[in-house]
This record gives structure tokens, C-alpha cells and sequence, in this order.
């Protein structure tokens, strides 16, 4: 989890803002969608289809952004996917060509 540095310092006031500013931001900085990768232009065919995610961690969940060359419905076996810290399965309708983002 990413979290706002902290300085040590003697000075009270600011070890004060320090710890105010950290308990408001680092919810803010820690949510998924901030450490989120955008995966453009992406090939599936009917059926599995597995998709390196690049997230370098378990996914936590994805998005479609864009649908080109018609419409395919999409879900995914991430329950039976034995490297879900690389790839993301998709099981697709059809062919078509997509743009997620991974989070």
C-alpha cells in the first residue's frame, strides 16, 4: 500500500500536519483505481482468453472502456485462474476488439 511519507522532525506543529494530512490522504491514495493500468486494443476470441494484466499483483477487478467492432459480453474465471497475480481470464461471446482497465 502507498502511503504519504512522513519526516521526523522536532518541530511539533509540523509532526501535528504531518499526521492530520496522512490520516486524510492515504485513504484516498491507497484505493485500487488509483493504482490502475489501462490495457488498449486487445484481441478475444470466443471462449477463455488470457490477458496479462501488468499490475504485478493480484487483479482486484476490471473495466471495459472501450468496445470496438461490435459487442461481445464478457466474464471472467479469475475463481479458477491458477496466475491471477499475472493474467486476467476473460471468457468472451464473440471476436472483438477491446480496451480494459485493471485495477
Amino acid at each position: 500500500m502507498v502511503v504519504l511519507p512522513q519526516f521526523n522532525t522536532d518541530i511539533q506543529e509540523l509532526t501535528q500536519m504531518q499526521n492530520t494530512w496522512a490520516s486524510a490522504l492515504n485513504p484516498i491514495i491507497s484505493l485500487p483505481l488509483n493504482s490502475s493500468v489501462q490495457l488498449n486494443n486487445i484481441n478475444v476470441v470466443a471462449g477463455d482468453n488470457s490477458i496479462n494484466h501488468l499490475l504485478g499483483r493480484k487483479l482486484i477487478g476490471w473495466s471495459v472502456i472501450r468496445m470496438q467492432n461490435g459487442f461481445v459480453q464478457l466474464y471472467d474465471k479469475q475463481n479458477t485462474n491458477l496466475m491471477s497475480n499475472k493474467t486476467l481470464i476473460l471468457n468472451s461471446s464473440g471476436t472483438g476488439l477491446i480496451s480494459l482497465l485493471v485495477f
